[in-house]
């Protein structure tokens, strides 16, 4: 079954503002509304091309996870990144790592070691059906294989917080240059765009012609997409320097250009998009499927791939920029639940998927049903383990 654990996955655990000044209303909604993308994502990956594990699927959401799997990472990885700077320069080395392996160590472990076997587990019992959980478990954890689902993004993540507090005793000047295009993209969003397009192609094509897209780096659950490592940092990085000073005056300013160019954005992001869809066909179509690709293909393809990553990241901040409605709507109410939502839906999700598998019912209805149950458990599992003393500070 493709998941998000060997395509291009989430995670949705965000920094908290360190002050009220720093709370956002707008990025806290974007985040929320991106875990729900997550969700989505997994509600309708059975029923596509690229991940076909129902009988039931439907081209449309094709065009669903081709998009997603081409920037919602990223883009989590540039919204972790905002308060980071801050945050660091704000706490004592030992008090920083304290909080993060609080906040993203013990959720990854406890993660690692329950809730993906056990989302697992539903894969595994369709093809075995006499596998009991315990024997499923225990060979997980032992001799593998140890799949670390949508979690990968946690450790991934405290391994980037804890570079970017080694490069901050460095030098805390180091990402002044980017803020400083950051500043620029208060009236000017395309050189932003450009940087971040830039720097993407820099760091992604090279690893993809290299690695192909489909090589992991794996040890026991911790794992990570080759070709895909550098480009996460790179948005994390970008997004630790843009939160790093003068954030109202920058490329995310309520006031700037992006919010009030929001449709110009839009049309931006689907011209690679379309390219991206042309890339497949001549895939498909024309080349046949070869396995390796020749590496022309990656370097075409990572180009599209990084501009619509670039551009729908500035669009989707674009429209909740200029989104101002005091609120609460259904995200805010969401939003303090969003993180645990994330680390426990997987297994909803996968279990859902595995009792609708022997319904004779269409694709649209049975992600319809998926999406918004997933919705809810998690939500509500969430909640309930957030009442438990303690447990509001890691989820």
């Amino acid at each position: 079954m493709v998941t998000m654990s060997h395509s291009a996955t989430i995670g949705a655990e965000t920094h908290a503002a360190p002050t009220s000044k720093a709370r956002n209303l707008s990025l806290d909604r974007a985040r929320t509304f991106l875990t729900l993308v997550v969700l989505l994502h997994h509600a309708v990956i059975p029923y596509t091309h690229f991940g076909h594990t129902d009988p039931a699927s439907w081209a449309g959401f094709d065009v669903i996870v081709l998009a997603t799997d081409s920037f919602f990472m990223a883009t989590f990885f540039f919204l972790s990144g905002l308060f980071t700077w801050p945050g660091i320069a704000r706490k004592a080395p030992s008090v920083f790592l304290r909080d993060r392996l609080l906040r993203l160590g013990l959720p990854f472990a406890i993660a690692a070691f329950t809730i993906i076997p056990l989302a697992y587990y539903a894969i595994a019992l369709r093809h075995e059906p006499g596998l009991t959980f315990p024997s499923f478990w225990w060979k997980t954890v032992t001799s593998g294989p140890w799949p670390s689902g949508p979690i990968w993004f946690v450790w991934v993540l405290l391994a980037f917080d804890l570079t970017a507090s080694l490069l901050y005793r460095v030098s805390a000047h180091l990402i002044d240059p980017v803020n400083r295009v950051s500043l620029r993209g208060f009236e000017q969003p395309a050189a932003f765009w450009l940087l971040l397009a830039t720097v993407s192609f820099l760091v992604y094509v090279p690893a993809l012609v290299y690695f192909g897209p489909n090589k992991w780096f794996e040890f026991g659950p911790f794992s990570v997409q080759a070709s895909r490592v550098l480009l996460y940092f790179a948005y994390f990085f970008i997004g630790a320097s843009v939160g790093a000073a003068n954030f109202d005056s920058g490329i995310l300013g309520a006031e700037g250009r992006l919010p009030k160019n929001r449709w110009q954005w839009v049309i931006v992001t689907l011209i690679p998009y379309c390219l991206l869809w042309g890339m497949i066909y001549i895939k498909r179509q024309i080349l046949g499927n070869p396995d390796p690709l020749p590496h022309w293909y990656h370097v075409f393809y990572g180009t599209f791939f990084v501009l619509f990553s670039a551009s729908i990241l500035l669009a989707i901040l674009a429209f909740f920029l200029h989104e101002k409605s005091p609120g609460p709507n259904l995200l805010d109410r969401m939003q303090a639940d969003a993180y645990g939502m994330f680390l426990v839906h997987y297994p909803i999700a996968l279990w859902i998927q595995y009792a609708l598998y022997d319904y004779a019912l269409s694709a649209i209805v049975k992600a319809a049903i998926g999406f918004v149950l997933t919705v809810i458990l998690s939500w509500g599992l969430t909640a309930a383990l957030r009442k438990i003393p303690g447990a509001s500070h890691v989820l």
